[in-house]
C-alpha cells in the first residue's frame, strides 16, 4: 500500500477504488433508501464524496495519461469513461493501471 502512494499512477489506483466504491454506495444503498424507503439522508453526504473523487480521478487519469504518453484513441478514454460505469474502475485497474511500472 505504501509503495501505492509514491507514484501517480499508484494514487490514481487507490482514487479509482475509493470512486469505484463510492459510487456503488450511492448507486445501491443511498439512492434505494431515498426513492423506496423515502430515507434521503445519505445521497448528499455520499453524493459529495463521489463527487470530489471523481473529479480527483478524472484529473489523476489525464496527469497519468500524460506521464505514461498513453494515446487517447486507445488508453485514456477507457480510463475516463471507467469511472462512470459501476465497476468501471476496478476492471481498469486490473486491465491497465496494475500493468503500470
Amino acid at each position: 500500500m505504501k509503495n501505492l502512494l509514491l507514484t501517480n499512477a499508484g494514487r490514481l489506483r487507490i482514487i479509482g477504488f475509493l470512486e469505484g466504491t463510492s459510487l456503488l454506495i450511492l448507486l445501491f444503498i443511498a439512492m434505494p433508501m431515498k426513492y423506496i424507503f423515502e430515507m434521503p439522508f445519505l445521497t448528499r453526504p455520499v453524493g459529495t464524496i463521489h463527487g470530489a473523487l471523481f473529479l480527483l480521478f478524472i484529473f489523476n487519469a489525464i496527469s497519468v495519461g500524460v506521464e505514461q504518453n498513453w494515446k487517447f484513441a486507445t488508453t485514456t478514454w477507457k480510463v475516463l469513461l471507467a469511472c462512470i460505469i459501476p465497476f468501471g474502475t476496478f476492471y481498469i485497474d486490473s486491465r491497465i493501471l496494475s500493468k503500470i511500472k
